[in-house]
């Protein structure tokens, strides 16, 4: 039977979460209702500063917690910053292309005539993070150093990382914990 106006759809839909309420409660010997009062009948004072801090402060001693870290490129001659995605293992750099796109464009900065289309990589291994060149035109430099192609660095906080020759496009690396 098909819906025919408002009240029909949400008492069909109310049926629908009778139904899947009572096969939850079958299936695991839960009392969502009474799971969902218990919670209702929660008082939340958002403006008491002190408790919630309190209560938060319980909640993260009592479980384990994961550290993962965060990490940004800030531009050195923009101040620009640039948040790494966490989603990715292999973050492209360059500028776009149709082979591969660049995770982090940097055509929108002064001076990316000089960087490749696919110049470099950040790789993300656990904790660590590391800058590989993958063949660029004008090289990828380390605080000041080149880094050959296909030789990874390891990335530490405060990296000064250059596409290119004389340092035109430069980003610190930094990590956020």
């Amino acid at each position: 039977m098909q819906p025919t106006g408002k009240f029909d759809m949400i008492n069909e839909s109310s049926e629908i979460i009778t139904d899947v309420i009572g096969n939850l409660e079958d299936v695991g010997n839960i009392d969502v209702i009474g799971n969902l009062e218990d919670l209702s009948n929660t008082d939340v004072d958002l403006f008491q500063e002190e408790e919630s801090i309190s209560q938060t402060e319980n909640i993260i001693d009592n479980t384990t917690q994961i550290q993962s870290f965060k990490a940004s490129l800030n531009h050195v001659q923009t101040g620009v910053t640039l948040e790494l995605p966490t989603q990715l293992s292999v973050i492209h750099i360059g500028k776009p292309n149709d082979k591969t796109p660049p995770d982090i464009d940097v055509s929108g900065f002064p001076h990316s005539q000089v960087v490749s289309r696919i110049h470099a990589d950040i790789i993300t291994e656990g904790d660590n993070f590391y800058l590989e060149d993958t063949g660029s035109a004008n090289g990828t430099y380390i605080n000041h150093t080149p880094l050959p192609t296909g030789n990874r660095h390891r990335l530490k906080n405060g990296d000064r990382i250059a596409l290119g020759k004389e340092d035109k496009v430069s980003f610190i690396f930094e990590l956020i914990s």
